[in-house]
């Protein structure tokens, strides 16, 4: 029995996120990313394609080509319900899925033909995501993977693309080599250097001379090429690891800046973990200095959810890293090991009122958003712009929490 695979994708997803939570943006040129010199373009609408702009680019160069844009840090949060909305939908309603990031999805129709009829049924798939999500969605059907994500890039904007067994090769031969995922930049200016630049010349040249100038991505590049992909669909799971970075807007050296940032991030942290009823059993902290040498160490702890038994590990850690005295570039924080559970009283150290406390600030942040209520050892300088997480009371100033185990 031939496979049948179709790739979901959300149409720039965090721009049509905001778009939801704002009609004002809607046919506005709108980009979203880090809003400093050196933040990256997250998202771009399709308005401010024809001015260049691309997800990736820095956003300093973003800025240049398109002034007039609506530029917005976005949300993380914001996005991780959207998203899970869409995958709750998904789940409920196909045999297999594979969730690849946060607004992209693989699902196996095999055999649905036989009932129903894949395309038709993906077809009304994404009309009940559009119908009850708002999102715009693409989809593209065929035998695999590879064949079904190009589809879905071709079908963009919000449409859909069905390519028959049997006809991949027609399909993708008048494409750019750009298109067949695996080929960056460096890759397509090797090929540009062959005089190659659509997947039809790839398609007749032998698989050996692929092999000969790209190794064994070369192989793999043909294949492609040549829409062959035996890779299968792998059954969506959860995260294991949850993080976040923050990247300087000038190199610093300032330890109660620095301090300031890894505190907020290992707070925040900690709330997405106890929101999402897990626990972590390893901690890693990140530095990355202005020549861009990076650096990380990591311990295991006992598993926890727990501010006050977090961020001491977390400033440990940077304590051990930060002895080069050079300027820094980037913090990260990473908790992985993760595992489902709930925050548990240590005997000897934590008291009720504690269990309660956090139990009231994460109803607060749940209502009113990440940044509501923070500890004041977080609002230090730099410290309200943490990662994605905006205030979301327009300006109004967080509650801000002190007690004894800060």
């Amino acid at each position: 029995m031939k496979t049948t695979i179709a790739h979901f994708d959300l149409d720039t997803f965090f721009v049509s996120c905001e778009r939801l939570l704002d009609s004002r943006l809607n046919n506005k040129p709108v980009i979203v990313g880090g809003t400093g010199d050196r933040g990256v373009v997250s998202a771009a609408s399709y308005e401010t394609r024809a001015y260049g702009v691309h997800s990736g680019m820095p956003m300093k160069m973003a800025r240049q080509l398109c002034p007039n844009a609506v530029y917005i840090r976005g949300n993380a949060s914001t996005y991780t319900k959207f998203s899970k909305q869409v995958t709750e939908i998904l789940q409920g309603e196909v045999p297999v899925l594979e969730k690849s990031s946060v607004d992209e999805f693989y699902t196996d129709l095999t055999g649905m033909d036989r009932f129903f009829g894949c395309y038709k049924f993906a077809s009304e798939l994404r009309s009940k995501i559009i119908r009850e999500t708002g999102l715009p969605i693409s989809f593209g059907l065929s035998i695999n993977k590879t064949v079904s994500k190009i589809a879905t890039n071709e079908a963009k904007p919000n449409n859909q693309i069905k390519v028959d067994s049997g006809y991949e090769k027609a399909f993708l031969a008048p494409l750019s080599i750009k298109k067949i995922p695996m080929v960056g930049e460096k890759t397509y200016r090797t090929f540009c250097n062959m005089g190659i630049k659509d997947v039809h010349t790839v398609q007749q040249m032998p698989v050996e001379m692929m092999t000969s100038v790209f190794g064994k991505n070369g192989q793999m590049i043909w294949q492609r090429a040549n829409g062959i992909d035996h890779s299968p669909i792998i059954a969506y799971h959860e995260r294991k690891s949850i993080s976040n970075e923050r990247t300087y807007g000038q190199d610093t050296t300032n330890t109660i800046l620095l301090k300031t940032t890894i505190t907020a991030m290992a707070e925040n942290l900690a709330f997405q973990l106890r929101r999402g009823g897990k626990l972590t059993s390893c901690v890693t902290m990140k530095i990355r200095y202005s020549d861009f040498q990076t650096y990380s160490k990591q311990l295991k702890i006992p598993y926890t959810s727990a501010d006050h038994h977090l961020i001491p590990v977390v400033l440990e850690l940077f304590e051990k890293l930060f002895n080069r005295r050079l300027l820094i570039r980037l913090v990260g924080v990473r908790y992985s090991g993760l595992t489902s559970g709930t925050y548990q009283m240590n005997l000897f150290d934590d008291e009720k009122r504690t269990v309660n406390l956090y139990k009231a600030m994460d109803e607060i942040r749940i209502r009113y958003g990440d940044r509501s209520i923070m500890r004041a050892a977080t609002m230090g300088d730099g410290a309200a712009t943490i990662g994605n997480f905006t205030n979301p009371f327009n300006g109004e100033p967080p509650i801000v929490l002190a007690h004894r185990n800060q």
